[in-house]
């Protein structure tokens, strides 16, 4: 038997179950009950400092210096 006749039938059968179940399992894990809570959480990551932005380089120079003007 030809190695890529070999890898062909691996691929086309034991392979194609375990990505199947492979792929079953993702899902079943992602939306088991209880996850909404830290799904949640991390979604807020980004809202939970209310923090000021940073000042901008041209902003934060006295109207004076070369810099500003320029």
């Amino acid at each position: 038997m030809e190695f890529y006749t070999l890898l062909r039938q691996f691929a086309d059968s034991w392979m194609l179950l375990f990505l199947f179940t492979f792929f079953i399992g993702v899902v079943v894990w992602a939306f088991r009950p209880g996850s909404t809570k830290v799904y949640k959480d991390t979604a807020d990551i980004p809202f939970r400092h209310d923090d000021a932005p940073a000042p901008r380089e041209d902003a934060a120079k006295p109207a004076g210096t070369k810099e500003a003007r320029a």
